[in-house]
């Protein structure tokens, strides 16, 4: 329940009092003695999805713009009468004036906002180097990145222009922020002696996991708008939902910020690609479940010109997201083929091990060289077999022609193979 408590201006209360009738809804009058301004405070308990037909009949009904009406959660009403007003004010959703005021309220001063960001791109980070899937969970709860996604797409909506702008701004420089933070600290910590020397970023499998993202990384994004949006347009929690946001846009902006200090230009274009894909997601699907959840501006007036807004903004966002998602589907069919090639390798030479055309040999470890460029480049897969055989036994000199044309018919692919053989004694 809600109630709406209305600062009623000097010759205003009739109008109050008959446009409270005139919807049904129950109030209580008390008189305003603190300010000659005003002549009475009349409280109203509604139900959430009351909230913003009533203050809509005021509006039209000629209210001061000079009252105040202040909107407070009821946490318990005990009364027999709230069955009928929730049955003639259904639905789930909370009203445009508190949508407003909470997005104001989740996007954070710009202070609190970037300090917050750089803790949880430096957690994030460590997280990133240490292959630590719990520590990098752990910085997204710190990440504040729910509220200005939100919010530009509230203030979108609503027709809040300077909301929609400070929404955006908080965005793209916070995670720009993200990428140069995460960036120092890769500078930084390389070469050091927190870190092995020689140590490569792209073994690392959380960081591996978002130079080589695939089209599925859309279902995180467009899941986490639509958890946002859900979460506030219904008052519900929304700590695990931001984490949700959080994953797909911290994590991947401080790989592209580690690529920058190890100097990895494929590291940063695809985890920059991804951090964009999931941003343009988020912010899509805000919009739409905003405005489908049947959210107007105050003004009637301005509905056709923000419906105009709106249709060029998804559609921009759309085409960005297809863009991008051609860079996604690149690396998904790339990636695809790399692990086909050494699925194929594998199966295979567990196939020739029982082969006895081979006779005691085991095809025992290989090594497949096939790099998500190489697909694009036309380079061949580099396969390196090792192969072990009793004592005293030779091969043919084209054994390693007969195990590339084993191996490439697998594949359906060109190989370069190199065979190592081990004369190996086995007891016991």
């Amino acid at each position: 329940m809600r109630l709406v408590q209305v600062f009623v201006p000097e010759g205003e209360l009739d109008l109050v009092l008959e446009t409270a009738d005139a919807a049904g809804v129950d109030y209580a009058v008390s008189a305003e003695t603190s300010h000659d301004e005003f002549e009475a405070l009349v409280s109203i308990p509604v139900p959430p999805a009351g909230v913003e037909p009533l203050v809509a009949e005021f509006r039209d009904a000629g209210l001061a713009d000079a009252s105040y009406t202040v909107v407070t959660a009821a946490e318990t009403v005990v009364s027999e009468r709230t069955d009928d007003l929730q049955g003639r004010f259904t639905g789930t959703r909370i009203s445009r004036e508190e949508l407003q005021a909470q997005a104001v309220d989740l996007a954070p001063a710009a202070s609190t906002y970037y300090v917050l960001l750089i803790v949880s791109t430096i957690i994030a980070t460590a997280g990133l180097l240490l292959d630590s899937a719990a520590t990098i969970i752990g910085a997204m709860v710190v990440a504040p990145l729910m509220g200005p996604a939100l919010a530009a797409s509230v203030g979108v909506v609503v027709d809040d222009d300077d909301l929609a702008q400070r929404g955006v701004i908080l965005q793209v420089v916070g995670l720009l922020a993200a990428v140069a933070t995460a960036a120092i600290l890769g500078w930084l910590l390389r070469g050091s002696v927190l870190l092995p020397p020689g140590f490569d970023i792209t073994t690392v499998p959380q960081i591996q996991e978002r130079i080589t993202p695939n089209v599925l990384a859309l279902f995180l994004a467009l899941g986490s708008g639509i958890a946002g949006v859900i979460s506030l347009i219904r008052d519900v929690g929304s700590v695990l939902v931001g984490v949700a946001i959080a994953v797909a846009l911290i994590p991947p902006a401080a790989t592209a910020g580690l690529g920058i200090a190890w100097g990895h230009p494929d590291v940063v274009v695809t985890a920059g690609t991804l951090v964009l894909v999931n941003l343009l997601s988020i912010n899509l699907t805000a919009l739409l479940l905003l405005w489908l959840s049947g959210y107007r501006p105050q003004r009637t007036g301005s509905v056709d010109r923000v419906y105009g807004r709106l249709r060029a903004r998804v559609t921009v966002l759309v085409v960005a997201i297809a863009v991008l998602s051609l860079v996604l589907g690149g690396v998904t069919y790339g990636t695809y083929q790399t692990a086909a090639v050494e699925h194929d390798v594998q199966t295979e030479l567990a196939a020739m091990s029982d082969d006895p055309a081979f006779g005691d040999l085991e095809f025992q470890d290989v090594s497949v060289q096939y790099e998500l460029i190489d697909v694009y480049t036309g380079d061949q897969p580099a396969v390196t077999v090792l192969v072990e055989r009793p004592p005293g036994e030779t091969e043919s000199p084209d054994f390693v022609e007969v195990v590339r044309e084993r191996l490439e018919s697998a594949t359906g692919t060109q190989l370069e193979v190199a065979t190592e053989l081990v004369d190996t004694q086995r007891s016991g």
